[in-house]
């Protein structure tokens, strides 16, 4: 019935736990039906031993008062007794010396005989000793000591009645070899006891049922004892008139609690080979412990017909190896000594062991406590940690090591790896997807799908996070050249080095190519647990596992991003500056820029993943024409109306175009073209009439509906010719539009 307080905190430690919750509901629902099952038959079973105890109570009660009444009648007709006959106390006195005479011979016979009764006694007992698989002597010497106790313990009584103590040593020391009688015997019933399914294995049902009959009548003087005990107790003045009644054993001896004790003793004796052999191979569990089942079978089968119906022998030998199987199991739980494999095979015994005993006929609410204390949730909450601390240790040192190399990227030679198709990859991410397997396959070896669960839940936790923890490292560096920090630029050529290797990677974890029977990381990792799994986490998992391939599209695409926005602040430091100044007319800033580009385009073709090749010209081509519109904002940007902006402007263009027209892509090139047109109505936002402003605006809005008005209103004062009266036309004519929102355009990007 004890039960491991839950803890929602631990359950539910993030947000997308909650997806748990129906899940951990069921779990709660179905402990919750164990424990009341367990408190009903509790209830039942409670019920039943105070309704017997009082019984018992009432019935004792009324036995006493009837035992005290007749007493009583019997003193009252002693006391009339002796007015009405004649020269009673002449006759009482005479007869007392009679019983007290009796009472001397005989006990005079018993000391005479006791030390030939006990040699005999002896005899028997050495020639059990040599026949101990029989011992037919059992019962004779058993109803020999008996006696003889008897006779010792009324010797002892009638001297400590006396007033000489002194001769109470002098009978001890003529009593002692009884004592040595008395263990003798006593390790032969403790044989027997723990012999007993042995016996009844080897058909030697006789044995047994002398075994049970000595056990039998020792249990009746004891209670005998305890019965007279309790009415001295209560009823001391009446009951020492009838002293004569308390003939025969004087104290409780316990066999029948020795007998309990011994089958205590022989299951922890079993336990403990049990637990030798477990510890050395946790498979050997369920082997190990197939005594245990075939004993209780035994007493069942065997036993049972030649023992005492009120002992339930079955339900008390059942009872006290639950109670050895619940110790032998909550101590290999918290032992230190046990490991993982030992906890895994310990949390699926349960089900097993209750299975097992239904098919004794003995129910799980039969037995109690529950053999591991209702445990499982947590040794699998406990494992699954596990699991998951190895986890995060091994992400930790990969991580760690991940970081060493990058912080070492400049030194000789390169520290990045080549994969098969020549593209720059970095070391360790074949260990981590390595390792990721691997504690897919501890998960898998608990043979439970909620650690399984649990574990791809912590997996794809730690996968995202990881790929932010990339993205911030590589932001972090790539701060320090943007911000100016590295005068010499150490480093910088190896940094985008790692941002291709890294945008490398992780296409690498979602490339798959099904007809080349190619997978990627990401995808082989989702069939390594699919089969795991319950079908209603798959389907929960499934948005989970579509973010995280999201994440790494999208780091990759953002490492590209910084790559070229790096080529901006670095190897365009000096030349951003100049666009639609004076100096930009008689600059070819344009060209050269392009031819910078194109070196990079050929450089890193070779080490940059074929699909992103592409995707590096787009971002590229993007990130020139939002640098060049917002260009307009550099000091001493000026469009005059005397100046040849317009084929300025437009020389810049062809110089892209041609660039793009040559891609080996056509398609791509067409679609950079065609994002480049947005300068057309750039154009004209700074050639037009002043008066025709407001309808150029309305026309670039309509078509660029993120146009901000921001950018809009520095064009306007780029132009010599700007007036107030022009920027307010223009917002005005905005507040009147009613624009349609669509996807992004390129102006969404220019501030």
């Amino acid at each position: 019935m004890d039960v491991p307080p839950v803890n929602l905190a631990e359950l539910l430690r993030h947000p997308d736990d909650l997806d748990k919750i129906p899940a951990l509901k069921a779990e709660f629902a179905r402990k919750k039906a164990a424990v009341d099952s367990q408190l009903r038959s509790g209830l039942r079973e409670q019920l039943e031993t105070t309704q017997a105890g009082m019984n018992g109570l009432s019935d004792g009660q009324k036995t006493v008062q009837q035992i005290k009444d007749e007493m009583m009648k019997i003193d009252k007709i002693c006391s009339e007794s002796q007015n009405m006959i004649k020269d009673f106390a002449t006759i009482n006195l005479v007869s007392q010396a009679h019983r007290n005479f009796g009472a001397v011979e005989t006990m005079r016979h018993n000391l005479d005989t006791f030390n030939e009764r006990l040699s005999d006694i002896l005899e028997r007992l050495q020639e059990d000793e040599a026949d101990a698989e029989n011992m037919p002597n059992l019962l004779a010497i058993h109803y020999e000591l008996t006696q003889l106790r008897n006779i010792r313990d009324d010797a002892i009584e009638q001297i400590q009645r006396g007033d000489d103590p002194s001769l109470q040593s002098t009978l001890e020391d003529y009593f002692a070899r009884l004592d040595d009688a008395i263990a003798w015997f006593d390790e032969h019933i403790n044989l027997v006891a723990r012999s007993l399914v042995n016996l009844i294995m080897a058909d030697n049902d006789g044995l047994v049922v002398r075994f049970a009959l000595v056990i039998e009548a020792e249990e009746k003087s004891d209670q005998r004892v305890l019965a007279l005990q309790e009415a001295l107790k209560d009823h001391k003045e009446i009951a020492t008139r009838f002293q004569s009644i308390t003939d025969g054993a004087k104290t409780v001896r316990g066999y029948k609690e020795k007998f309990l004790a011994a089958i205590k003793a022989r299951g922890e004796e079993q336990f403990a080979e049990t637990r030798t052999e477990f510890l050395e191979d946790s498979a050997q569990l369920e082997k190990s412990l197939k005594w245990f089942f075939n004993e209780l079978n035994t007493v069942k089968l065997g036993m049972v017909k030649l023992m005492p119906k009120k002992w339930k022998t079955f339900k008390t030998w059942t009872a006290i190896y639950h109670q050895l199987m619940h110790d032998f199991l909550v101590q290999l739980i918290d032992d230190p000594d046990t490991t993982s494999a030992h906890t895994l095979e310990i949390i699926g015994w349960p089900e097993k062991y209750y299975r097992k005993m239904n098919k004794l006929g003995v129910k799980q609410d039969e037995l109690t406590p529950h053999v591991i204390d209702n445990r499982e949730t947590e040794l699998v909450r406990d494992f699954r940690a596990l699991i998951i601390k190895f986890l995060d240790e091994w992400i930790d040192r990969i991580f760690r090591q991940e970081r060493k190399d990058f912080d070492q990227r400049n030194v000789e030679g390169a520290n990045l790896d080549q994969d098969e198709y020549g593209f720059f990859r970095t070391k360790n991410l074949v260990d981590l997807w390595t390792m990721l397997r691997e504690q897919v396959d501890a998960a898998a070896n608990s043979k439970r799908q909620d650690v399984v669960e649990g574990v791809i839940d912590a997996m794809i936790q730690r996968l995202r996070s990881r790929q932010q923890a990339w993205q911030k490292m590589l932001e972090d560096e790539a701060s320090r050249y943007e911000s100016g920090k590295v005068i010499e630029l150490d480093g910088f050529q190896p940094l985008q080095d790692w941002l291709v290797a890294t945008a490398n990677d992780q296409i690498a974890c979602i490339d798959d190519a099904e007809e080349e029977g190619r997978f990627g990381y990401l995808t082989d990792f989702q069939k390594k647990y699919t089969p795991l799994v319950s079908s209603a986490y798959l389907e929960r998992v499934e948005s989970e596992f579509g973010q995280l391939k999201d994440g790494y599209v999208d780091l990759s695409t953002w490492c590209i991003s910084k790559f070229a926005q790096l080529v901006f602040d670095i190897d365009f430091k000096t030349v951003m500056p100049e666009f639609f100044t004076p100096k930009w007319y008689s600059s070819t800033a344009m060209a050269r820029m392009i031819a910078t580009f194109e070196e990079y385009v050929s450089d890193y073709k070779q080490v940059l993943h074929f699909s992103l090749v592409d995707i590096f010209i787009e971002i590229f081509a993007d990130e020139l024409l939002v640098r060049y519109l917002s260009a307009v904002r550099n000091k001493g940007a000026k469009f005059r109306r005397t100046d040849a902006f317009a084929e300025k402007i437009f020389d810049d263009i062809s110089a892209a175009f041609e660039f793009f027209s040559n891609l080996q892509n056509v398609n791509v090139g067409n679609a950079i073209k065609e994002t480049w047109r947005v300068t057309e109505p750039f154009l004209q936002l700074l050639s037009v009439e002043k008066e025709a402003v407001p309808d150029a605006f309305a026309q670039f809005k309509t078509n660029y509906w993120d146009l901000q008005i921001s950018w809009v209103e520095a064009v306007l004062r780029s132009r010599d010719d700007f007036e107030r009266s022009m920027l307010n036309a223009v917002k005005a004519r905005a507040a009147q539009m009613d624009v349609v929102r669509g996807p992004e355009t390129i102006m969404s990007k220019v501030k």
